[in-house]
C-alpha cells in the first residue's frame, strides 16, 4: 500500500461538484486538507457540514473575514453595503471559504441555510463533512447515518488506523452496532480484517461501493502490515496517509 503526503484530491479521485467525507479519524483534518490543495490549484472551494462540525480554523466563514460569533450570512443578501468578498461578488479563482450556521452555545456550525446542491452552482468544490464519530477512530453506521447531501459527486470514506489492534469498546463509535456486523464482542480487537468486514457490510447496504477509502493515522501504527492486511480483507485500493 502507498502512502501518500501530498496531492490527495488526485489520489482520491475528487471531480468537481459535492464531496462528502464519511467515516472516522480524521475527516474534519482531511476536510481542510484537500481545501487549501484545491484552491491553491486554483479552485474556488466551499468547506461545509451536513450535521455539525467545528469552525476550521484559518479559513473564513461565508467569504468573509468577520468573526465567527457574528450573525450567520443570510444566501443572496451581502454582507455590508459595497461588501467584495467571494460570496457576495462573483468569486475569484483560487478561494477558500466555509458556510454555515453557528451555534453560539456549542460553538459548532450546522449545514448552510441554503441547499448544497445549489451552492455548488457557484463554487467549484463543495466539500462537505457528512459523518460524525465523537472523535473515535472507526466507527458504524446507524441507519440515519452517514447524511450524504443529494447530487454529491465524490465521497471519501475515512477510517483511521490508529483504532486498529485496539478493543472494539475502546476504539469504536457505535460498537454494538460494530459488533453485530461483525459477529464479534466489544471486549474483542478491532482487526484490520473486522473493521474491513464491517465497511464492506456497510458499503453493501448503503449502495457506497464507488466510494474512495483513505486509511488515515498509519504513522501510529506499531505493527505496519496492519495497514497491508486491511487493504487486502476490503479487497479494494486504499489510499493511506498520516494527516497532521
Amino acid at each position: 500500500m502507498e502512502t501518500v503526503s501530498g496531492n490527495l484530491a488526485s489520489a482520491l479521485r475528487i471531480e468537481p461538484g459535492i464531496t462528502a467525507i464519511i467515516g472516522s479519524g480524521g475527516k474534519s483534518t482531511l476536510l481542510k486538507t484537500l481545501g487549501l490543495e484545491l484552491m491553491r490549484a486554483g479552485g474556488r472551494v466551499l468547506l461545509c457540514t451536513t450535521t455539525r462540525m467545528l469552525p476550521v480554523a484559518g479559513v473564513p466563514w461565508d467569504g468573509s473575514s468577520r468573526r465567527l460569533d457574528a450573525a450567520p450570512w443570510k444566501p443572496g443578501a451581502p454582507h455590508a453595503p459595497g461588501c467584495t468578498c467571494e460570496a457576495c461578488a462573483g468569486l475569484v479563482r483560487g478561494s477558500i471559504c466555509q458556510a454555515g450556521v453557528l451555534d453560539p452555545q456549542t460553538g459548532k456550525l450546522s449545514s448552510p441555510a441554503e441547499p448544497l446542491d445549489q451552492l455548488a452552482q457557484r463554487f467549484d468544490y463543495v466539500l462537505a463533512e457528512a459523518d460524525g464519530s465523537k472523535r473515535l477512530p472507526l466507527k458504524a453506521h446507524a441507519a440515519w447515518e452517514p447524511v450524504i447531501p443529494p447530487g454529491t459527486a465524490n465521497i471519501v470514506w475515512i477510517v483511521g488506523a490508529s483504532g486498529l489492534g485496539k478493543p472494539i469498546h475502546e476504539a469504536v463509535h457505535r460498537p454494538e452496532l460494530f459488533c453485530e456486523r461483525c459477529g464479534c464482542e466489544l471486549t474483542d480487537i478491532a482487526t484490520p480484517e473486522r473493521v474491513a468486514q464491517v465497511l464492506n457490510a456497510e458499503m453493501r447496504v448503503m449502495e457506497l461501493s464507488t466510494a474512495r477509502v483513505m486509511l488515515n493515522q498509519v504513522d501510529t501504527l506499531s505493527d505496519p502490515t496492519m495497514a497491508d492486511r486491511f487493504e487486502a480483507a476490503l479487497d479494494r485500493p486504499v489510499v493511506a496517509s498520516s494527516l497532521k
